[in-house]
């Protein structure tokens, strides 16, 4: 191996929980680095953006591909060099399968994030044994954004089991994510591997959908949405002259519109901020640069304060509160052909929202196994779901999938990656399963077996043919089993 810090321990199997010798912290080895993810004050804030108007960020999010590394021929040197003894933790001690009617385990689920550029995105990932049955194993990639800001990535939560929306086991909020040094460091792929310890799940299936007013919407705690359904003329004059609901009403134009007089046949009604100079000299009744209601005053952060540069009128009240208060006249116009008129509104989800317990109670848990052999078989499952090079789409993403073979007895290197020490197998999965397991020693009938590597952000097409062909994973070492020894011990509570 490249660099081998600390000695990881001899060979452990467990059943229930794991050894105690297992669970010590490793931080100060220079092994592991580790970052918060979500606070607690924000989880209910990420499981609503994720599921609100039934799931529609998570059918929003697309795969993950800023890092990947298409690999056109292999390159390769001697095998793979142990660092410590060979270890197994935490499965039923499944035996390995060659049956292709292939059972797909509950733990295999997306993990779902915004990115540095605020576009949301997936990855695979896969729960894995932890004393507090709260732990995810997925790919370094998937959690540091190492090609933009060296971050974690934003509202990151995993849904096992994810299917169009829809998280039938609940979604989990993450809150401490584990690294390797290297990997956070200096983007080095052959430590490209994380495991995030989540809060407990939050069951999110369909509930009860009620439409309330806007103050019930505001004092929801909940998950809510909004959305725009069409009105006809009529109710969108009678919303733009009632002051309570004015704001939620709103002309959709088919073509230019023209400034007209209130009595003008189709002439509608808007309403523009202007200085309480001008507000102050406006006439009150109906028409054209009239008074538009009453003055609004908004209580605002100081920061607000600071960058707001409208007409309102910018104040510090008697006991420190900064507020802008905004003046609105009336604006009549004669709307375009094909003009639509919208009225946004505000609905409640109740009967979901509540806390379903661990992790490992919902969907298994995979055990974890390193320094083992290459050139044994191991079934990878993954969301592969973009097309390949030449066009060719056979996944769409929507559920998982799996390959099996033996993993390549000979280390692959990738520069572009800086990585030296990668095991490849055959397998067509496209992006999209980067993050996934490579479970060895996998039993069907159990549904369980050991991670021992994770797809990586590279995809081989090594015949030439424009369709992706190999697949590669890190080595799982002594130092991968420090990075999982700093992470299984870490209690992470319900989400609140």
């Amino acid at each position: 191996m490249k660099r081998i810090l600390l000695p990881a321990g001899g060979a452990l199997l467990a059943s229930g929980l794991l050894a105690a010798g297992l669970a010590s912290t490793a931080q100060a080895s220079g092994v592991v680095d580790t970052k918060p993810l979500t606070p607690s004050s924000k989880v209910a804030e990420a499981i609503e953006f994720w599921s609100k108007a039934e799931g529609a960020a998570m059918k929003a999010a697309t795969v993950y591909r800023y890092d990947y590394k298409e690999v056109n021929k292999l390159v390769q040197k001697g095998g793979f060099t142990t660092d410590t003894k060979p270890g197994l933790v935490g499965a039923p001690k499944p035996s390995a399968s060659k049956v292709h009617n292939v059972n797909i385990p509950k733990t295999i689920g997306k993990v779902f994030f915004v990115d540095a550029k605020g576009d949301l995105r997936w990855c695979s990932a896969t729960s894995i044994q932890s004393n507090y049955k709260n732990l995810v194993a997925t790919a370094g990639h998937c959690v540091y954004d190492t090609a933009g800001n060296k971050e974690v990535l934003d509202k990151w939560v995993f849904v096992p089991m994810a299917y169009q929306g829809k998280a039938p086991l609940g979604i989990y909020v993450g809150k401490q994510a584990y690294v390797h040094y290297d990997f956070a460091t200096y983007e080095d792929f052959d430590r490209d591997y994380a495991f995030v310890t989540v809060y407990d799940g939050i069951g999110v299936g369909p509930g009860t959908h009620k439409q309330v007013s806007f103050e019930e919407f505001k004092k929801y705690q909940g998950i809510k949405y909004d959305k725009q359904v069409e009105i006809s003329r009529d109710e969108y004059l009678k919303c733009k002259l009632d002051p309570a609901t004015t704001d939620f009403c709103d002309v959709v134009p088919g073509s230019s519109d023209e400034e007209a007089g209130p009595e003008h046949p189709g002439a509608v009604v808007d309403k523009v901020e202007v200085s309480k100079a001008v507000y102050d000299a406006a006439k009150i009744g109906k028409g054209q640069g009239y008074k538009f209601g009453e003055p609004i005053t908004e209580y605002v952060t100081k920061a607000q304060y600071d960058a707001y540069r409208g007409p309102g009128e910018k104040k510090v009240d008697a006991v420190g509160n900064y507020t802008i208060t905004h003046y609105y006249v009336q604006k009549w116009y004669v709307p375009g052909k094909a003009t639509k008129y919208v009225k946004t509104i505000f609905f409640i989800v109740e009967g979901i929202g509540k806390n379903v317990g661990k992790l490992g109670d919902n969907a298994g848990m995979q055990g974890f196994a390193w320094n083992q052999p290459t050139g044994k078989y191991v079934r990878v499952f993954g969301y592969p779901g973009i097309e390949h090079p030449d066009g060719n789409k056979p996944y769409t993403g929507n559920t998982p999938k799996w390959c099996y073979g033996k993993t390549s007895a000979k280390a692959n290197v990738i520069s572009a990656l800086k990585a030296e020490e990668l095991v490849s197998l055959k397998c067509a999965f496209t992006p999209g399963a980067n993050g996934g397991p490579w479970l060895y020693k996998y039993s069907n009938a159990q549904r369980l077996g050991y991670v021992n590597g994770v797809t990586t952000a590279a995809f081989g097409d090594v015949d030439g043919n424009n369709r992706y062909d190999t697949i590669f994973s890190p080595y799982f070492d002594g130092e991968t089993a420090t990075v999982y020894k700093a992470a299984i011990n870490n209690w992470s509570g319900p989400a609140s």
